[in-house]
């Protein structure tokens, strides 16, 4: 990924823990590496199909102008997220901000905050088999989209199936959809847990009939395994219900542990 810097732009702004910081202000320091690919703009000449630095230092100074935060770490935490949201072309950003004038009382040079967000890609399995099934999966599909931070880029046709586990229950409707998101997989499902609950979901058999359900598959390339959140989930390899309507939107996508596509997991399936 080709990257656009942004070195030491002074900005004088009211954040800090002290009340007189939020009065007086003093000055900041910002520097942003800002990712993206500059390929076809080197090419054409284009500044529409790069970023355009001066305009996100303008941004960055009106942002860190027009609020107050008590903390370094909230004043980058917001200004990557708005910046994100905001640029075209941006995919990842690494935000410091430097404070020269820290009220600490002793000699130092500056203090500062550094982070680094971007966006991901999700793909999320959703699910009913209770009432109005398809108005849930429907539900699941605008809660993200209303979610911040939250883009839903792609949606599979909703597939009836047979129920799996608990095989005495009515049949499902499933699907998939693909999220490009600033949420990591813990807030994500959160996230999504909000929206289950949303739709009424209970949690009493597992496996049980529920009124929607929504479940994690792959979260970039990502491996993780703990006692709330598994990803790849453990189980998607094994389910027709969940790898047609995969496949449909993205085929080619692979599980980063079995380093198969989806379609190859399909077909493996028989």
């Amino acid at each position: 990924m080709d990257k656009i810097h942004i070195k030491n732009l002074e900005v004088f702004a009211k954040h800090g823990v002290f009340p007189e910081e939020n009065v007086l202000g003093q000055k900041f320091l910002i520097s942003a590496e800002l990712h993206t690919s500059v390929r076809e703009a080197g090419k054409s000449d284009s500044l529409e199909l790069s970023i355009d630095y001066g305009a996100v230092s303008h941004r960055i100074q009106s942002f860190l102008q027009e609020h107050t935060y008590r903390l370094l770490e909230t004043a980058a935490e917001k200004l990557a997220e708005m910046l994100l949201l905001e640029t075209a072309h941006l995919e990842r950003i690494r935000i410091e901000i430097k404070k020269p004038w820290a009220p600490v009382a002793l000699p130092l040079e500056t203090v500062s905050v550094e982070i680094e967000r971007g966006w991901h890609t999700a793909y999320i399995a959703l699910g009913s088999n209770m009432g109005d099934k398809k108005a849930h999966l429907d539900m699941g599909v605008e809660g993200l989209k209303k979610t911040p931070g939250c883009q839903v880029e792609a949606v599979s046709d909703y597939l009836a199936t047979e129920p799996y586990g608990v095989t005495d229950q009515d049949e499902f409707l499933n699907g998939v959809m693909r999220v490009r998101t600033l949420l990591t997989p813990r807030e994500l499902l959160d996230r999504l847990h909000e929206i289950e609950k949303e739709a009424k979901r209970e949690r009493i058999v597992h496996w049980g009939p529920r009124t929607l359900d929504l479940d994690i598959l792959l979260y970039d390339d990502l491996v993780l395994d703990d006692e709330q959140l598994h990803i790849p989930h453990i189980e998607m390899h094994k389910r027709e219900f969940v790898l047609k309507p995969l496949c449909q939107i993205a085929p080619y996508v692979r599980h980063p542990v079995y380093r198969r596509t989806a379609q190859e997991m399909l077909d493996a399936l028989g």
